[in-house]
């Protein structure tokens, strides 16, 4: 199995492992294309974002600067919106459903580490799917933690950080975020 399949199936994995590199480096070239465009570019700029992600739908939008750890794990559904400064790490799948309405700075980790020291110390790293349901609300500078769901119209308050599901209407806010 390689080091990408264990990524993207939450297995331990090496983040070295030179696919993964290359994968980031690809990432990131695209992700500078894009924060380099404006929004007068629209043509351009689902272009890159076709090249970038797994998928996003019609008539969303993503305001610059936005950055990913490799995109392709990102699944954006239709009328999507993303304000400035938005960070997704993709090391496993994000899902984000039609007419989500994400705030500036927000930040969701599929992103994690295992909690044995022993495993850090051998470099392996791992990932948690974040899903992400239609027609929620996110506030701005919210962090999304790993493996975590929200369901669909959902609430989360500015600058909250979600240890644990949310569930479909629920509004929650604070650090952790609590309904």
């Amino acid at each position: 199995m390689t080091e990408w399949n264990k990524m993207v199936s939450g297995m331990p994995y090496r983040a070295g492992d030179a696919e993964l590199v290359d994968a980031r480096k690809r990432a990131q070239l695209l992700m500078q294309r894009y924060n380099a465009t404006t929004l007068e570019d629209v043509s351009l700029r689902r272009e890159i974002l076709s090249d970038l992600l797994g998928a996003h739908g019609i008539r969303g939008a993503i305001r610059t600067p936005f950055s990913v750890d490799y995109g392709t794990n990102i699944f954006l559904g239709d009328d999507v919106f993303m304000n400035y400064g938005c960070v997704l790490l993709d090391v496993a799948p994000i899902c984000i459903g039609n007419g989500t309405e994400i705030g500036p700075a927000v930040q969701i980790y599929a992103a994690d580490h295992p909690r044995d020291a022993a495993m850090r110390a051998k470099g392996l790293e791992l990932g948690k799917p974040v899903r992400i349901g239609a027609h929620v609300w996110i506030g701005g500078a919210a962090v999304i933690l790993p493996g975590i769901t929200i369901g669909d119209g959902a609430i989360i308050g500015a600058g909250s950080v979600v240890t644990r599901d949310v569930a479909p209407g629920e509004t929650v806010k604070g650090n952790p975020a609590r309904g």
